[in-house]
């Protein structure tokens, strides 16, 4: 099974707010922030991680993403400050170090 994550993205501390799902957030998250990704994210500047939970595969974040989108923002908010008060950019935890390739030659 492949694992899935749910993620919560921000325009700004309680700003606009996007849920998504995807096998492969580093990935996701740098096709948002790049701009990559047509539609909501990149037309409201919607590319702050503050949230994400992984979950055992697909089908388990695909029902939570649904879960999450029908509850009110009150709650989403809650949510992003029980674990992150700061609504700091959590997409830094998903990227490589530079530098971690070693040079061709």
């Amino acid at each position: 099974m492949k694992t899935g994550f749910v993620y919560i993205l921000a325009s700004k501390i309680n700003g606009t707010l996007y849920i998504g799902v995807t096998s492969h957030l580093a990935r996701r998250i740098q096709e948002h922030q790049q701009g990559l990704v047509e539609g909501f994210t990149r037309k409201y500047q919607v590319h702050r991680l503050v949230y994400y939970e992984s979950t055992s595969d697909m089908s388990a974040a695909l029902r939570r993403e649904k879960q999450l989108k029908s509850w009110k923002r009150l709650w989403k908010i809650r949510l992003i400050e029980e674990h992150n008060p700061q609504w700091d950019d959590l997409s830094f935890l998903f990227q490589e170090p530079t530098g971690s390739r070693p040079a061709p030659g």
